[in-house]
């Protein structure tokens, strides 16, 4: 009940529902149209009232160089489809507790 789901077609969409809405964690696909979630995440971390917010990636790239790509690029987490659902949950848990440290931190 203390989640919300609050989704977008691509990326533009996306970062302004993530701008207007300053969300606990973003779930992100990798493969969007109009611009990749690479191209995303580097928009959301340029913009400090989004740079903050731990950003999981989701895709079907699902190669060792794919998941390392986007963990070098700052996803805070790389998940693979189909999504299994206890690292999914793990992974969701961990982005919420990081961002709930980065709230009391920057106090």
């Amino acid at each position: 009940p203390d989640v919300r789901l609050l989704s977008a077609p691509d990326g533009n969409p996306g970062i302004r529902l993530a701008r207007a809405n300053r969300p606990t964690a973003i779930l992100m696909d990798i493969n969007l149209p109009g611009m990749s979630g690479f191209e995303a995440l580097k928009i959301l971390r340029e913009d400090p009232a989004t740079a903050h917010i731990p950003v999981v990636a989701l895709s079907a790239n699902a190669m060792p160089r794919d998941i390392e790509k986007g963990l070098q690029a700052g996803f805070f987490r790389y998940l693979t489809k189909p999504i299994r659902i206890a690292r999914f949950m793990d992974t969701l848990d961990a982005a919420i507790e990081f961002a709930a440290q980065e709230v009391v931190y920057n106090r």
